[in-house]
């Protein structure tokens, strides 16, 4: 590997928090009944502990990222690791429901806004036309933490207790702060920019535009994946064992789509990346809903699609921050602050799709629902990438680099 491709130690100190994000962020599935048997509360109540965190990442991180437009990103990165390990502490001792939501809202803005930050980090420590690898690095940590940290934490805190995965994160979350310190450089603030000049963002149309292409092209996966588990127990009639294997199939489907996903957009551009993907996906959405009772075709569907639906995740990002640094140049954080609750709200979209097929009873549609979604995310993607090829920054790799 050349030096001018060789990945910045820092990236790596970003990826090395971001696992433990991930573990955070989805430990809670894994343990939801020993929750709710410690607590006192029913698994219902326990399940708003996801919802209410997605809603408190997609709402806090832009607020947050505008408060501390100010602070070196250095400085900002360090202070949110610090609120990001209180809360998971904080959680861990909780003696009661509402003092666990306290601390899983606590550490959903600090998630929320270091991805935001990270990500503009990672872009600025990579060469030119490498950002999007840079950035698949750092959320490579968040994807092998389905992979490995999910898995392993929901196991330890079914066995020995719910609230043991928490201290683990606790001490991932040291870790993270050690990396930081040690291998990011100091970076310079941000130009004094107002709040109200950052949150002309908002009313700015491309960047508006890449939310939706985030929005719906990531919730495209969300109809079907949300109920992945009973697809392949139900309809393809897998066994309960098999299935979660099969999961642990998919999580590293999505660690390689998003490395790979990375290198592909350095190299042919975040735009013609997002646009042969999101193809991909209704193709594995289309063959999934048709073949959704043979065994032999959703294995290597289930890959495929964990490849392609993570691995859109870079060209997302690079994509909006090319975007800000072309029409908001003065909020490049504030917005990518705003794309990552775009994330959180294409999940929501999808979920909410797919639920409301499967209160009718109608499970087997949900690949259908991701089709429809993934099919309108080209078309806001058309126009986007048509202002930017008129502007000349796209399918430009070394526009790449923010």
């Amino acid at each position: 590997m050349s030096k001018s491709e060789r990945m910045h130690p820092g990236v790596w100190a970003l990826a090395v928090t971001a696992f433990a994000i991930g573990v955070a962020e989805f430990i809670v599935v894994g343990v939801l009944p020993a929750i709710a048997d410690d607590l006192g509360v029913t698994v219902a109540t326990a399940g708003s502990l996801v919802g209410l965190y997605a809603l408190a990442l997609a709402v806090g991180t832009p607020i947050l990222v505008i408060a501390a437009g100010r602070i070196p990103r250095k400085a900002l990165l360090f202070a949110l690791v610090s609120v990001f390990l209180a809360g998971n502490l904080i959680s861990a001792f909780a003696s009661s429901y509402e003092i666990l939501l306290a601390g899983r809202i606590l550490t959903a803005v600090a998630h929320g806004s270091f991805f935001a930050i990270g990500a503009t980090v990672a872009a600025r420590l990579s060469p030119p036309g490498q950002a999007s690898r840079a950035i698949a690095a750092m959320f490579a940590g968040l994807t092998l933490a389905m992979v490995i940290g999910v898995p392993m934490g929901s196991l330890i805190g079914n066995e020995l207790g719910w609230r043991l995965p928490f201290f683990g994160v606790v001490a991932l979350a040291a870790v993270g702060l050690l990396a930081i310190a040690l291998w990011v450089p100091k970076q310079p603030r941000e130009a004094d920019v107002s709040a109200a000049q950052q949150l002309k963002a908002l009313k700015t149309l491309p960047v508006l535009v890449m939310m939706s292409i985030t929005i719906l092209g990531f919730g495209a996966s969300f109809a079907a994946f949300t109920f992945i588990t009973p697809i392949l127990t139900d309809e393809t009639g897998f066994s309960s064992g098999t299935a979660s294997l099969l999961l642990i199939v998919f999580g590293v489907a999505t660690l390689v789509g998003n490395l790979m996903g990375g290198r592909w957009a350095a190299h042919y551009g975040w735009a013609r990346t997002l646009r042969i993907m999101l193809a991909g996906v209704a193709v594995v959405m289309v063959a999934m809903a048709l073949g959704m009772s043979n065994q032999y075709v959703m294995v290597p569907l289930l890959f495929a699609w964990g490849v392609l639906a993570f691995g859109m995740s870079p060209g997302f990002q690079t994509g909006m921050l090319e975007t800000a640094e072309r029409w908001s140049p003065k909020a490049v954080a504030f917005t990518s602050a705003l794309n990552i609750s775009a994330f959180n709200l294409g999940i929501t979209l999808g979920e909410h799709s797919g639920s409301a097929l499967v209160e009718q009873g109608l499970i087997v549609l949900t690949p259908w629902a991701g089709l429809a979604l993934a099919a309108l995310a080209q078309l806001p993607l058309f126009w986007l990438a048509a202002r930017h090829r008129r502007s000349g920054t796209v399918n430009n790799p070394a526009m790449a680099s923010a």
